[in-house]
């Protein structure tokens, strides 16, 4: 409400049907975003004596019980050397599981937020998957580092990394707003997604290569939107040959995704306050 004698009420009707979210309004609210992601990212290393360390130690230790697991016991052979090959999936892996459940509770982790104030509630879970991309980055600095030694470098594919970085977060922005949006309303959403997070690395290609997949069972295996992004995170950045057409079936899977986990979100904002 406006003061002064041009006193005006100014109300805020809940929207109907389907709708995008309202860009001029997100972008005016940016400064939240931006925020809420510095906190979050404070949090994560407060009080921590190695610091953002943390963020490569736990892809360098997974490497190397991967690499021990997979060429020492079940003599898995590889395009890539092993540790370049399971680093790079690793790297991937750990900022969509980790951004996932971050991102598919924060509505619920900011219960205050959502039932007091008012902002494009859009926000909440874009800027939770951004504290995430500081670990990638510093991540893929030591993957860098560690590929000359094995031989491992990359070609001209190298200028597609950005496509495979925003199909990336495409992908955990697309999951995170069907199932924050869910858990709202239901928390045992909170549960299934600790569960969904161990059975999706199996299914994904972060420990095997895509192509020990059988030829009748690739199709179904790259409606995994993920299998596309590390393949061809992999194929960018570590010179992995490239992994053939069923990639784009990844990448129409994730901007479906993203694109239902909008609407899906926008139509049900609506009532997050009545219901958190």
């Amino acid at each position: 409400m406006k003061s002064g004698p041009e006193t005006e009420w100014i109300e805020n009707r809940p929207s109907r049907g389907l709708r995008l979210p309202d860009l001029r309004e997100v972008w005016q609210y940016r400064e939240l975003a931006y925020f809420l992601a510095l906190r979050d990212l404070k949090v994560r290393y407060k009080q921590a004596a190695f610091g953002a360390a943390w963020a490569v130690f736990q892809p360098l230790v997974l490497t190397a019980v991967f690499t021990i697991v997979f060429t020492r016991i079940a003599r898995f052979q590889t395009e890539l050397p092993y540790p370049v090959f399971a680093l790079s999936g690793l790297i991937v892996w750990t900022y969509i599981s980790g951004s996932l459940t971050k991102a598919t509770q924060v509505l619920v982790a900011n219960t205050p937020l959502v039932t007091k104030v008012y902002f494009p509630r859009v926000l909440a879970p874009v800027a939770s998957v951004l504290p995430g991309l500081v670990d990638f980055l510093l991540s893929l600095a030591i993957l860098t580092v560690v590929m000359p030694f094995f031989g491992a470098r990359p070609g001209w594919a190298i200028l597609t990394l950005p496509l495979w970085m925003v199909a990336m977060v495409a992908v955990v922005l697309g999951v995170s707003f069907l199932l924050g949006t869910l858990n709202v309303r239901y928390r045992d959403v909170t549960h299934g997604i600790a569960l969904l997070v161990q059975l999706w690395i199996f299914v994904s290609p972060v420990a095997y290569e895509s192509a020990q997949v059988s030829e009748g069972w690739r199709g179904l295996y790259f409606l995994n939107p993920v299998a596309g992004v590390i393949e061809g995170f992999r194929w960018s950045l570590a010179g992995q040959s490239w992994p053939g057409p069923e990639v784009f079936l990844s990448l129409a899977v994730g901007l479906a995704l993203l694109a239902t986990g909008v609407l899906y979100f926008q139509h049900a904002e609506r009532r997050f306050a009545d219901v958190i």
